[in-house]
């Protein structure tokens, strides 16, 4: 099952996604309120109401948002307004929880409480106690957020808000469900979902379906959970809100799992993972490769296992051990609280030895005896963990490197290096990426330079081939990283076409503004390849092969594919190519090339 934080980190969202759909949340009012700011000419409520809009609709840019938060904040201050200052301390508060620093968002949140109570506004104040409690489900204090959201209802009773108030007992049904308290959940996600029924609200529907469809797989009640969780989908699917979808197929998995039923099992998690890449949902990536690496362990099957693995630690950094490092921190911190208590004891009973000494040293022996059979307990415990990841680690790694390599890699830190007799290396760059990127912001270039790479890693994928680095635009593979003299390099040919027809597909997407072409070269030959570094390993190859490479790029016209003399007499027989000449290139001399032809 996924783990209850996971859970609720998702669930947590589903507040914040109802008030965007209700309140009308969009960068496209943001943008152009943003003219008005600048021009400086309103004052009083007018100019509160602006700042009111800019804060809360700025979606782009969130220190802009926070901004127009703070000077919302001052001048509803200068002028006396409590309702303003209420919303501008709200969009403050949201501002720090979606950055994950929940003790400045509650500071925020009650002044915006305060000064909501202050204004007599009932619905804003029920709104900012409902935050409030989702603040402190992610403290995990279920107790406190509890007591909140049924202040928060107590005041959206009062009003006729129907999405509020089916929101914030959907949520507090999240809480319950987070602590373990299933038939609570239940009775919370009950209400809800009449409230969502009677006003056709599908998107509350959706989820209330899906989560309730989650307690009840948590129950082992699989035919409810599977009936639920399928209602959900479909309602999500028309609605195109794929995110939770990714999340409910895992939980459709673990029903087929518990079933016995492995191939149906299997095909929710291939279907959930690829769900998440066609829509670029990075955290449900990460699960998805960690619940196939899993599945496929579960049964044996190390190798299918490693590179599902391997694709979690890139999207997600290593989650697994992080985790079972805070938790063997937590053993750490409780085993020294009761070691410091201890000594505390200790020095109280010292004074009792000498009066009852005989006593207070079989007492003081025991409590000796007690604490080192506790520690005892510990150390063992603590061992069996990192013994049980250090073989599973051990394991992985033997997936992808030769037993004596890996073990060099773990004795020494670094592993000598080696000589590949024939290999194929690619090249790429986008034609006018320098003047396009100029009038980008930082993130607009990296959403860009992801979009066309995550498709380059896909496709290097396919055709078994390895992305070795990306350095700006740039782009580098190789092929034939083995010792049976296969080159790939018919493969990394038809790679290169593949990336090529997808530059020019994307200039008509909607995903991108990007109208640039590629240039592809390649060239085949002798590599030495090796890891490099001693705390962030990366794998690289150099050689004069690589050189020759990077020319055949920098010598190439944009959406073609320039290829070496060596290559061409590899591929010849597969690929209808076209004799440029001999050109002359940078520090080379003249070269051979010859452009593959669509």
């Amino acid at each position: 099952m996924l783990s209850y934080r996971k859970a609720y980190c998702y669930l947590i969202g589903l507040f914040f996604f109802i008030f965007s759909l209700s309140f009308g949340q969009s960068q496209k009012i943001a943008d152009s309120l943003a003219k008005s700011y600048k021009n400086n000419n309103l004052f009083g409520i007018k100019k509160l109401e602006l700042l009111r809009e800019l804060a809360f609709n700025e979606l782009n840019n969130p220190e802009l948002a926070l901004k127009y938060a703070d000077e919302l904040i001052e001048l509803a201050k200068l002028e006396n307004n409590n309702k303003y200052l209420h919303s501008g301390y709200l969009q403050k508060g949201y501002y720090y929880f979606n950055n994950g620093d929940i003790e400045l968002a509650l500071e925020a949140f009650f002044k915006s409480a305060e000064s909501a109570k202050k204004a007599e506004f009932i619905e804003g104040q029920g709104v900012v106690y409902a935050v409030i409690a989702d603040s402190y489900v992610v403290n995990e204090n279920f107790e406190t957020a509890d007591n909140y959201y049924n202040q928060a209802l107590t005041l959206i009773e009062k009003t006729n808000d129907s999405i509020h108030l089916a929101s914030i007992l959907l949520n507090a049904g999240d809480a319950h469900f987070n602590n373990g308290k299933y038939d609570a959940a239940l009775i919370n996600f009950e209400k809800s979902g009449l409230i969502f029924e009677k006003i056709n609200y599908l998107a509350g529907i959706a989820y209330n379906k899906g989560n309730i469809g989650m307690v009840y797989a948590e129950q082992g009640r699989d035919e409810l959970a599977e009936s639920n969780i399928n209602e959900a989908i479909e309602i999500l699917e028309e609605q195109e809100d794929y995110y939770p979808i990714s999340i409910y197929l895992t939980y459709m998995s673990d029903i087929y799992l518990r079933k016995k039923d492995f191939n149906t099992a299997l095909a929710y998690l291939e279907k959930s993972l690829n769900l998440a890449k066609q829509y670029g949902l990075k955290d449900q990536i990460s699960d998805a490769n960690l619940k196939l690496s899993e599945f496929h362990e579960g049964k044996g099957d190390l190798a299918s296992a490693y590179p599902f693995y391997k694709k979690h630690i890139e999207y997600r950094d290593l989650v697994i051990n992080l985790q079972s490092v805070q938790e063997a921190y937590d053993m750490r911190t409780d085993f020294e609280v009761s070691k410091e208590q201890a000594i505390a004891k200790e020095k109280q009973k010292t004074q009792r030895i000498i009066i009852w000494s005989t006593i207070g040293v079989l007492f003081l022996t025991s409590l000796l005896a007690y604490g080192l059979f506790k520690r005892h307990k510990f150390v063992k415990a603590t061992n069996k963990i990192i013994a049980a990841e250090k073989e599973r680690s051990d394991k992985l790694l033997l997936n992808i490197l030769p037993e004596e390599t890996a073990q060099e890699l773990k004795d020494k830190g670094r592993v000598e290096a080696k000589k590949f007799p024939s290999v194929t290396v690619l090249f790429t760059d986008f034609k006018g990426f320098t003047k396009y990127a100029e009038g980008l912001s930082p993130e607009e270039l990296v959403k860009t330079i992801d979009y066309y790479f995550t498709e380059f890693d896909l496709i290097m994928e396919r055709h078994g081939l390895e992305k070795i680095k990306t350095i700006g635009d740039a782009y580098m593979a190789v092929g034939g990283l083995s010792f049976d003299n296969v080159d790939q390099a018919k493969e990394m040919i038809a790679a290169a076409k593949e990336m090529n027809d997808f530059v020019i597909k994307a200039k008509e997407d909607v995903h991108t503004s990007a109208t640039f072409d590629i240039r592809i070269g390649i060239n085949t030959g002798p590599v030495v390849a090796g890891v490099v570094g001693k705390k962030k390993f990366a794998y690289d190859i150099w050689g004069d092969t690589v050189n020759v490479a990077a020319r055949m790029e920098s010598s190439s016209e944009p959406g073609r594919i320039n290829i070496s003399e060596y290559t061409y007499e590899r591929v010849k027989s597969e690929f209808d190519c076209t004799y440029r000449g001999e050109l002359e290139v940078k520090n080379r001399g003249h070269l051979k090339m010859y452009f593959v032809n669509s």
